[in-house]
């Protein structure tokens, strides 16, 4: 697995249930902003593992651009419903409200993502 991989994963799995993140909001805050594409990849690779919850990363809208790596079509969207999410058409109702920001709730500088 590569280093970038295994950063994604740390961030991920400190995503709390019935809260989501973005791909790029992950990218930014491993160092690799302009990466969000690559943290999807990463999600892709995951998908089979049940420690990584890659059901809380969807794009920046909020929408469930990865709900097509899961078994079945609507496995995405029931994980984050049994987690209080509301999704409709394939999009988190209330995004803001669910928003979790990787860099602000683990006390990371977006300039030198590092601790504060």
């Amino acid at each position: 697995m590569s280093d970038f991989f295994e950063r994604v994963y740390a961030v991920v799995v400190q995503i709390p249930e019935g809260r989501v993140t973005s791909y790029g909001a992950i990218a930014r805050a491993i160092g690799a902003p302009g990466s969000a594409r690559t943290v999807g990849y990463a999600m892709n690779a995951s998908h089979n593992n049940p420690e990584i919850p890659a059901h809380r990363v969807v794009n920046r809208n909020g929408l469930l651009t990865g709900k097509h790596h899961f078994e079945g079509t609507r496995l995405m969207q029931q994980l984050l419903e049994n987690e209080g999410v509301k999704v409709v058409d394939d999009q988190i109702q209330n995004f803001s409200q669910h928003f979790w920001d990787p860099i602000s709730e683990l006390g990371l500088d977006e300039t030198l993502n590092t601790k504060e």
